[in-house]
C-alpha cells in the first residue's frame, strides 16, 4: 500500500511537469519584435550658469528595434531636476524625446544629476547624465 501511495504522488508529479507552454490563445499579446531604444547622447554639460537659473536640455532617441517602444518612467536623482516625456508608443523607426529641466535654485558649485529611463526596450534602463557648475550670486 505505501509503494502505491508514493507511485500515485509519482506520477501527479511528473504529469503536472509534462506541458507548461501557453496556450495558442494567451500568446496573442506577444508581437515577436523587439524595441531598441537609442539616444542620440547620453549626457549634456550645460557649462557655467547663474545660481537660481533654470536650464533645459533635450535628449533625442530613435526606436531601431522592430516592436513599439513604451517608456514606462523617468526618475531623477533630485528634486531640482524634472524629465518630461510621451508616455504613447513609439513604432519602429520613430523617435520622441526626453526633456530635463534643471533648477539652479540654492545650489551651489559642480551638479551632477542623473535620469533613469524605464522602458520595455532590449536594454530596458539608461541612464542620462546633466552636468552644471552653479556660481553663486554675491
Amino acid at each position: 500500500m505505501r509503494l502505491f501511495i508514493i507511485y500515485i504522488f509519482l506520477s501527479l508529479g511528473l504529469f503536472s511537469c509534462v506541458n507548461n507552454k501557453p496556450d495558442d490563445d494567451s500568446a496573442g499579446d506577444e508581437t515577436g519584435g523587439t524595441a531598441l531604444i537609442e539616444f542620440n547622447k547620453l549626457s549634456h554639460d550645460f557649462g557655467k550658469i547663474s545660481e537660481g537659473e533654470l536650464v533645459a536640455c533635450v535628449f533625442k532617441f530613435e526606436n531601431k528595434g522592430d516592436a513599439d517602444l513604451l517608456i514606462s518612467s523617468a526618475t531623477t536623482s533630485c528634486g531640482c531636476t524634472v524629465p518630461e516625456f510621451d508616455d504613447s508608443p513609439v513604432p519602429p523607426g520613430g523617435s520622441g524625446h526626453v526633456e530635463v529641466v534643471f533648477d539652479s535654485a540654492f545650489r551651489h558649485g559642480i551638479q551632477n544629476k542623473t535620469i533613469t529611463i524605464r522602458s520595455n526596450a532590449k536594454r530596458p534602463v539608461v541612464i542620462l547624465k546633466i552636468k552644471a557648475e552653479v556660481i553663486t550670486k554675491n
